[in-house]
């Protein structure tokens, strides 16, 4: 059983702003990632990696086409589910690290990274101690974690947004750019995070425009030029 499955895919947006035009992002998009694989998402930027991305988390509504994602021995079809379902298969089998850290104002780095591993039933103490692991591992300086994120640096928060996003060790691992703002040492620390993930058997599907990063995981590259739009031209 592959870990997601993308079938026939299909995406327009609605620009309300536009007079209600529609703009094709794309269509007939169908890939599998497996277990213990690690899939780049290529193409030009506005190609619509993120938006591929954010349908198969279920952020974007998918105009046509399924998208079938593994959990446990059960496949759901993200198009198809009820939210409650959704949500519920993200608490247990998808971890989905953006390039923009979105946390509640005021709470602290360490319980920011901890909350995966809390509301998934392990220990606070237990899921602390996850937290600092990675935390440290990405060199967060200690001192900080007591602080917000929002106080932080950009490549600061994105490490805090990667640590929580490695906290939970799930099976299924969605990652939009996550190396973006960081330095060569920070990012050799999450390609070996990706590398330990992926040796566990986790499922990789991420966006990398790092060339370095790149070279050391990916194991296919999906080009999604090829599900391009035959217009791309705003329709009425």
């Amino acid at each position: 059983m592959n870990a997601i499955s993308v079938e026939e895919v299909s995406k327009t947006f609605t620009l309300h702003l536009r007079g209600g035009a529609r703009l094709p992002v794309v269509t007939g998009a169908s890939f599998a990632v497996g277990f213990g694989e690690c899939v780049v998402l290529g193409g030009p930027s506005g190609a619509g990696k993120s938006s591929v991305l954010k349908m198969i988390y279920g952020t974007y509504r998918v105009d046509a086409g399924r998208i079938r994602v593994a959990d446990g021995a059960e496949t759901v079809d993200i198009v198809a589910a009820p939210p409650r379902r959704v949500l519920a298969l993200r608490r247990r089998a998808i971890s989905y690290v953006t390039q923009f850290l979105r946390v509640i104002p005021r709470v602290a780095t360490l319980d920011v990274v901890a909350e995966p591993l809390l509301a998934a039933g392990v220990e606070p103490a237990a899921a602390r101690a996850r937290a600092s692991e990675l935390l440290t591992r990405l060199n967060l300086a200690e001192r900080l974690w007591r602080l917000p994120p929002a106080t932080f640096s950009g490549g600061e928060q994105q490490r805090v947004n990667i640590a929580r996003g490695f906290a939970a060790e799930k099976p299924i691992l969605l990652l939009d750019e996550p190396t973006a703002s960081l330095d060569a040492a920070h990012r050799a620390v999450v390609v070996e995070l990706i590398r330990e993930r992926r040796a566990a058997g986790a499922a990789v599907l991420g966006i990398f425009h790092d060339e370095d990063v790149r070279g050391a995981l990916v194991d296919r590259v999906v080009d999604v030029t090829r599900f391009a739009p035959a217009s791309p031209a705003l329709a009425a």
